[in-house]
């Protein structure tokens, strides 16, 4: 396995499934569904190479670099580190999760649905493995559309308002990211080397602080938008109760990490000296983002938008981790967003078990599911006590860490991010008394002869994540030192870094 292009294969491998859903005729459902499925664990098994991944041997590893458009300088360079590992290995894992969940919501369009989750698995791949600039670019859009469509033909009764909301703020984003690759390389070929987008080459040239400011800017509004960090995040509720509960595993579990993926790959590396020099802007926009996503998750009736908020809340932890620049906060930001992909992942997947039952998620119109859906009841409780960190569980690695590095970077910044560990404690377990232990509403009452416990395919779904939920929590070792080298490289250019030095910034 070691002489094929893995990484390649774990890409396009779901490409192969789209060709053959695209050969079948649209009302054979369960082989088109078998299809997808199998086309998904094929990514998930070729990913599984990547647990060779070796921290102490080279940077990037498992690489492909063939020619590709040589006139502009362009190249198919993939290659993976262990922060590109990691978040690879939670994309397939949540792919194979929300394609084999879809077996029985979707029941129209099916060709088209599976076809469209497919090619968003191939696109959210593919950023995480690209070493070159503008594929890098290339795999971003390409994960752009195949949400697009899964929100605006799938989703609920405002879908299509949710999807011009989302696009015109990912693609706004998109379009200043592309300046700022378009600008670095330019700039780069320049001062007399040959025109290129390698990842590798252009992070270590020493760019103008102008450029450097321009460029960390545009790269931030593309990656702020995609966490979301406040006040960007506006598109992500609406965007999360449109959504159908896959379309939301996906949003939340994978799209969400590329703005947290790009900061780390891009942002730090390419323009060190600004991120430095606007780190205290960064730093306070996600301690108010820690703050605001709690606080709103608290007055939310409906239980899909609760978790929305509660995510812009712990992406906001993320971007806090990766900007205090010291060991703890980056590890701990990026074991969050693992942890947040699972725990989140499957918190909206629970929404869409009991909505599948009722076609409803008010809060107010729960109550008592607890003595009828007891098995429903434990798997919500496990992963509601893991969002909010409880040690054991994967959630407090993260948070813990995270919380140790803002302490290093101020006490008052750590202070305001322990308040919202407690106030998420609050909302959380509050959402889950009135849901699962308060007097049944009358409307609840109506589905309480028919309301049943959780399917075997509903079980299957949730496993893995029931697994990796524990597993991380429990045995977090091997996730962070597969990171430990990457986030080492980056706090070395950081660290070396004088900021601005010829712009006169009041910070």
């Amino acid at each position: 396995m070691t002489d094929l292009p893995v990484l390649s294969l774990v890409v396009f491998t779901p490409l192969i499934g789209v060709a053959l859903i695209l050969l079948v005729p649209g009302d054979n459902h369960r082989a088109i569904r078998w299809i997808a499925l199998l086309a998904a664990l094929a990514s998930l098994a070729f990913s599984l190479n990547l647990l060779g991944y070796k921290p102490d041997g080279a940077e990037f590893q498992f690489r492909e670099d063939i020619s590709w458009i040589s006139a502009f300088g362009m190249r198919y360079t993939l290659g993976v580190d262990g922060l590109s590992v990691v978040l690879v290995l939670l994309t397939t894992v949540l792919s194979v999760v929300s394609i084999f969940y879809s077996w029985d919501p979707i029941q129209t369009r099916v060709k088209e649905y599976y076809a469209t989750m497919l090619l968003l698995m191939i696109g959210m791949l593919g950023v995480f493995v690209s070493l070159d600039l503008f594929l890098f670019y290339v795999f971003w859009e390409l994960s752009l559309i195949p949400m697009y469509l899964v929100i605006g033909i799938w989703g609920g009764p405002r879908r299509i308002y949710a999807t011009v909301k989302f696009v015109i703020y990912t693609l706004v984003g998109s379009l200043l990211m592309l300046v700022a690759i378009l600008a670095v390389a330019i700039a780069y070929a320049s001062a007399g080397h040959p025109f290129t987008f390698s990842y590798e080459t252009l992070r270590g040239f020493g760019y103008t602080d102008s450029l450097q400011a321009l460029a960390f800017v545009a790269f931030f509004l593309a990656f702020a938008i995609k966490v979301p960090m406040w006040p960007f995040h506006t598109w992500l509720p609406d965007a999360h109760v449109e959504a159908p509960t896959a379309g939301s595993i996906i949003l939340a579990g994978v799209l969400l990490k590329l703005g947290g993926y790009g900061f780390l790959r891009y942002s730090l590396p390419l323009a060190p000296d600004a991120a430095v020099a606007f780190a205290p802007i960064v730093i306070g926009l996600a301690v108010v983002a820690v703050l605001y996503g709690a606080m709103v998750s608290m007055v939310q009736p409906d239980l899909k938008k609760l978790i929305a908020y509660s995510s812009v809340s712990h992406m906001g932890f993320v971007m806090l981790g990766v900007f205090v620049f010291n060991t703890q906060g980056l590890q701990g930001a990026v074991f969050q967003m693992i942890s947040h992909g699972v725990t989140t992942g499957a918190l909206f997947l629970l929404v869409g078990v009991i909505y599948e039952r009722t076609h409803d998620r008010q809060i107010a119109h729960m109550g008592g599911l607890n003595a009828r859906l007891p098995r429903y009841a434990a798997i919500f409780g496990l992963f509601t006590f893991a969002s909010i960190g409880l040690p054991g569980l994967s959630g407090f690695i993260g948070e813990f860490l995270v919380v140790l590095g803002a302490f290093q970077y101020s006490g008052w910044v750590a202070a305001a991010t322990m308040l919202v560990v407690i106030i998420s404690a609050v909302y959380m377990l509050w959402m889950f008394q009135r849901v699962f232990f308060a007097v049944p509403s009358d409307w609840m009452r109506r589905f309480w002869p028919t309301l049943t416990d959780m399917t075997r395919n509903e079980w299957l779904a949730l496993t893995p994540l029931i697994l990796l939920v524990v597993g991380l929590g429990v045995l977090p070792g091997p996730v962070l030192d597969a990171i430990s080298a990457p986030v080492q490289r980056i706090l070395d250019v950081v660290n070396a870094s004088p900021g601005l030095t010829s712009w006169s910034l009041p910070w």
